[in-house]
Formats: C-alpha cells, sequence, structure tokens
C-alpha cells in the first residue's frame, strides 16, 4: 500500500487514548512535529492508568502516572495535559457517559485534528496480540464524539453548560491502525517522541526497563519511513 502525507493545514490538535504510555508508542513523535510547526496540542487521558502497576495499589499508581504523563507531555510541547473523571483503567465501557465527556472536551478545546491509537483488532505491520479492550472502546466512543459534538441536539445539556457545538474537527487519526492509509513524517521529531517515552520511568521500570520499546518504536518508524521515502514516519488510519 502506498501511504499518503496526512494533510498539516491546520492550527490545533487534541490527543485522546485511554492510558498514559499510550500516545508515546509513536503519536507523541507527532504531537512533537506539530507543535515545532507551532500548532497546539492537548493530550486527553480517559484514565490515569491506575491498573497499569502490578507491584503497586491503584491510587498510588494513579498518582505516578498521572506525574509521568504530564511530564511527558511537557516534552513535546502539549499545552495541557487533561484527565477524564469517573473511568477506571481496563474497565472502560462504550456507552452515553463516556461519548459526553469526549464531546464535551471537542466542544472545549475546538480542535481541527484529533489523534488517537490503533481501536482496531491489532496494529500495523500485523504481528501477535489483541489489541487493548480500552483502545478499542475508546476509540470508537471518539470517533462518535466527534459527531456529537458538532450536533445541537445531540447531548443538550452541554450547551446548557455553555459548550456551543463544534463541528470543525477535519479528521481523526488513529496511530499504528492496520487499517492506516497516511502518514506523518517524525524524523525530525522521533527523538523527541522517545524522550516522551522515557518520562514513563516508573511504569517501564516495573516493565524490566524502556530500553526495548524504544528500540521497536524506532525500528518500526524507520521500516515505514522506508515505505514512504523518509527517515522515519508514523502510519496512521485517517477517519
Amino acid at each position: 500500500m502506498t501511504l499518503e502525507a496526512v494533510p498539516e493545514d491546520w492550527e490545533r490538535c487534541l490527543a485522546v487514548v485511554a492510558h498514559p504510555d499510550d500516545l508515546e508508542y509513536g503519536a507523541a513523535a507527532a504531537i512533537a512535529r506539530w507543535t515545532q510547526q507551532g500548532k497546539s496540542a492537548v493530550e486527553l487521558l480517559a484514565t490515569r492508568g491506575e491498573a497499569g502497576i502490578a507491584t503497586m495499589e491503584p491510587e498510588e499508581t494513579a498518582k505516578v502516572r498521572t506525574a509521568e504523563q504530564e511530564a511527558s507531555g511537557a516534552v513535546v510541547g502539549a499545552s495541557a495535559v487533561e484527565f477524564l473523571t469517573g473511568h477506571r483503567d481496563g474497565m472502560l465501557t462504550y456507552g452515553l457517559d463516556l461519548r459526553r465527556d469526549l464531546a464535551r472536551a471537542i466542544r472545549r478545546h475546538r480542535p481541527h485534528a484529533v489523534i488517537t491509537i490503533s481501536f482496531r483488532e491489532g496494529f500495523y505491520g500485523g504481528g501477535a496480540g489483541w489489541n487493548h479492550s480500552d483502545h478499542r472502546v475508546l476509540g470508537e466512543a471518539l470517533v462518535d464524539a466527534v459527531r456529537d459534538a458538532g450536533n445541537r441536539w445531540v447531548f443538550p445539556e452541554l450547551v446548557d453548560e455553555g459548550h456551543e457545538p463544534w463541528g470543525d474537527t477535519r479528521f481523526v487519526l488513529a496511530a499504528s491502525s492496520p487499517r492506516s492509509g497516511h502518514y506523518v513524517d517524525i524524523s525530525d521529531s522521533i527523538d523527541v517522541g522517545m524522550a516522551s517515552l522515557r518520562a514513563h520511568k516508573a511504569y517501564f521500570g516495573a516493565l524490566g526497563g524502556v530500553e526495548g520499546t524504544e528500540t521497536f518504536l524506532r525500528e518500526g518508524a524507520a521500516r515505514v519511513g522506508a515505505e514512504v521515502g523518509v527517515a522515519h514516519a508514523l502510519p496512521v488510519e485517517l477517519l
């Protein structure tokens, strides 16, 4: 498949994922590219990753991983890192509550582009493994929430809260989706993306270290880059 470059004639981006560290598996390098261009980016997390460290109690894990995501977002130039409330790591459920919370954030931030990670069964390039249920739930709810955000009569209570509809989000980008048809050139920002990955010290420390993950991501970005004629690239599905 020949991948096409993602259009970049826009100004504001909202990055939405389920857990701390999700963005750092490639999408953070794209965010770094865009903030280097002068675009604004906000990161929104559905949970605080409280179920992510087996040796640490969820409440403490949430504090640690919140701080790590805030540090990681600062590395790539995000203007804010925000977290939804009322949604638990490992237990995200597709439904009106999640859609409403995401639509509210979209109306508040009024992004031209939204980026998340793959919410399909797997990831670009294939390989073993089934995508995390939270990723699949979050992605589907997010695509629907982008539509909801533009419709005054879906969640009219948001208008009562002062959040007017926003229907000018041009597209949702799902990083590393197996259905990718586009790419972002991250050749000049991959090092920043890797620095943001290393900000998750406690999380990767519990997994035995970040080095293997960084090598995996760099090699994958180089393979995609070779497909499109650049040094490093992030494959994305454009919806």
